[in-house]
């Protein structure tokens, strides 16, 4: 994950936009997850029942965290790697703990 320096910090942080190493392969799946969600919203109109739908939205939350661990293994490769070696890796070490306590709820 690089940081771009023409990026603009974005409006509620000051973190630079990164270039995701992995965009295509995440775009992808996101799709995919956004598929399953429509899916659901359909089983639902259609009244189908509840197990299957709960089974359905278990299969979303799987997708969701797998693509967390992703994100989240390449920010640390990345940004939090390239924080330690210029001196900035407590502050980048404290934000990464504060999300992986996040998705660990």
């Amino acid at each position: 994950m690089k940081s771009r320096p023409d990026a603009q910090p974005g409006k509620h942080h000051s973190h630079p936009a990164v270039v995701q190493p992995r965009k295509a392969t995440l775009l992808k799946r996101l799709n995919r997850i956004e598929g399953q969600v429509r899916g659901v919203a359909n089983m639902v109109e259609q009244d189908r029942y509840c197990v299957d739908i709960l089974t359905q939205i278990s299969a979303i939350q799987s997708a969701l965290g797998a693509l967390a661990m992703r994100l989240l293994e390449d920010h640390t490769k990345g940004c939090v790697l390239s924080a330690l070696r210029s001196g900035d890796g407590e502050a980048a070490v404290d934000e990464l703990m504060t999300v992986v306590k996040r998705l660990g709820r």
